[in-house]
């Protein structure tokens, strides 16, 4: 690199065909900020005056300096950038940059050329270089200014590239969401149905919890809420999965007894991991009979709000699903009113902690809350909403997990 003299600049019409279209702009970086550069340069010489430009400027700029790319991997390590000579002993040309590219994936990149050779630099900026230089075309100034819009440009590509992927996890959630969370699948009037879902904290991601609402028959609605233990993708999808195995087999009549062994099957085949595990809660309603049917799978017991109390249903917990296959017990439930509701939730409800104790709200916290004077003023629809938020409220602050909730009601009331 032959030193130029001062005030020359760059060659030609500007410097580089890519942007350094913003030279007469100032980099957004703070002006103070102190930069670690690479130089990747086997000829003493240049590297030599490479380190003088940036000395002459008061750059702010760190130089170290590699003979070599083995060297180099030695060094990379907190730099900013990386100034990358494309004739080295051990790399030529496209083959040096995409190995730095790879070592150096949070730095920026640019490239020095020579004039014969100023092609590849172009070629290099479509590799994912951020910018090139030409030796012997470029000052102190111009050289420290080319290292700055460098890093300034490769943390914009990566803070959109962050960006991208949380739209994309977003939009990923959304369509397992819908998976999840469907429609209820009813036309009676007999009975209303209420959902709910709020994810916990977790980065706003949706975890496997899910339910269903199904009618077979004018007199038969089956419900099911269920919860695969994990949060993310992995989880979400095995949820949609069981909850689309289950309504299908609830609308093929499989008998009652078989539908949540075969849903273990579905589990236990599709989970990534043998420790992978789910609970579930179901009721098969009868409504000519005014009763239901209720199975529980390690799930907790749904709670039935009826003549102004509140009671958990005393349904056998029964086992996880995935642990070791075993059918529920079913429990029989007959109403004994015609103006009731029946609350499942899942366990992201009632986790939440009491205050600063290590106590948890759990099942009979639960009921303790739809006893409160208050919960009697809140409209059905609005219920599991105001429950979550009282949760909250005792819990400190967010709940940590994944709630879904079916809220049936049979008479409006309570």
């Amino acid at each position: 690199m032959t030193r130029p003299n001062r005030g020359t600049g760059l060659a030609g019409s500007s410097v580089v065909p890519y942007p350094h279209g913003g030279l007469g702009r100032h980099p957004h970086l703070p002006p103070g900020e102190r930069l670690r550069v690479l130089l990747v340069e086997d000829d003493e010489g240049d590297a030599f005056l490479v380190g003088e430009l940036l000395a002459e400027t008061n750059s702010m700029i760190e130089l170290l300096v590699a003979t070599s790319l083995s060297e180099a991997r030695q060094r990379v390590t907190g730099v900013d950038c990386v100034l990358l000579d494309l004739g080295l002993p051990d790399a030529q040309g496209l083959d040096g940059l995409r190995q730095v590219l790879e070592m150096a994936s949070g730095a920026a990149v640019c490239v020095l050329t020579g004039r014969s050779d100023e092609h590849l630099g172009i070629v290099a900026v479509a590799e994912g270089a951020q910018d090139y230089l030409v030796k012997g075309q470029v000052d102190g100034v111009l050289l420290t200014r080319a290292l700055r819009y460098a890093v300034e440009r490769k943390r914009a590509d990566e803070n959109a590239r962050r960006l991208r992927e949380v739209e994309l996890r977003q939009a990923e959630s959304a369509r397992l969401e819908r998976g999840l969370l469907p429609q209820p699948l009813m036309s009676t009037d007999q009975v209303a149905v209420h959902t709910f879902y709020r994810p916990g904290r977790h980065a706003a991601l949706i975890g496997g919890d899910f339910y269903d609402v199904v009618q077979t028959r004018p007199d038969r609605v089956d419900l099911i809420v269920g919860d695969v233990c994990g949060h993310g993708v992995d989880e979400a999808a095995l949820g949609v999965e069981l909850r689309v195995a289950w309504r299908a087999l609830v609308l093929a009549g499989v008998p009652d007894d078989e539908v949540l062994p075969a849903l273990e099957q579905v589990l236990m085949s599709e989970r990534r991991l043998q420790e992978i595990f789910a609970t579930v809660a179901t009721a098969r309603l009868d409504l000519d009979a005014n009763r239901a049917v209720v199975r529980l799978a390690g799930h907790p017991p749904p709670l039935l709000l009826s003549r102004g109390g509140v009671a958990p249903v005393p349904a056998p917990g029964g086992l996880l699903l995935g642990v070791r296959p075993r059918p529920p017990i079913a429990y029989d439930l007959k109403f004994d009113t015609e103006d009731w509701s029946l609350l499942m939730y899942t366990d992201g409800l009632i986790e939440g902690r009491v205050g600063d104790s290590d106590d948890r709200l759990d099942v009979p916290g639960l009921g303790e809350l739809l006893a409160e004077p208050a919960s009697r003023e809140v409209p059905l629809a609005e219920l599991p909403a105001w429950l979550v938020g009282r949760a909250e409220q005792i819990n400190g602050g967010p709940l940590a997990d994944d709630v879904a909730m079916l809220l049936v009601t049979r008479g409006g009331g309570r």
